[in-house]
């Protein structure tokens, strides 16, 4: 009787198959939890390329003068070794992280 049944899902009563589904659907949905092991690559595969060493950082100097894509024309105040440059803008100084994608040195 299909009144019957929705009366009881109303109610909160669910059966035992129904609490089998369940617990189931749980079950699969947290062994696809786990993160999927890494790809073995095959030796004869045209896919695999290495990957290209990225560039070197370039280094700059006190007084180089520099061009920033946001900030514009600014000559170097200070160096921190491979970690970031200080540079006079004119208006305003700026430290610019390494690596220094937006700055070109003239």
């Amino acid at each position: 009787m299909p009144g019957t049944v929705m009366r009881a899902e109303a109610a909160g009563d669910v059966s035992s198959c129904e609490r089998s589904i369940y617990s189931l659907a749980g079950r699969i949905l947290a062994s696809m939890r786990h993160q999927a092991a890494a790809r073995r690559r095959l030796p004869g595969s045209p896919f695999n390329v290495a990957e290209p060493p990225p560039p070197p950082i370039e280094q700059f100097a006190v007084r180089d003068q520099v061009s920033h894509d946001k900030y514009g024309l600014g000559r170097v105040i200070a160096v921190e070794q491979n970690v970031a440059v200080l540079i006079d803008f004119g208006a305003e100084t700026r430290r610019i992280n390494a690596p220094y994608t937006k700055l070109v040195k003239l």
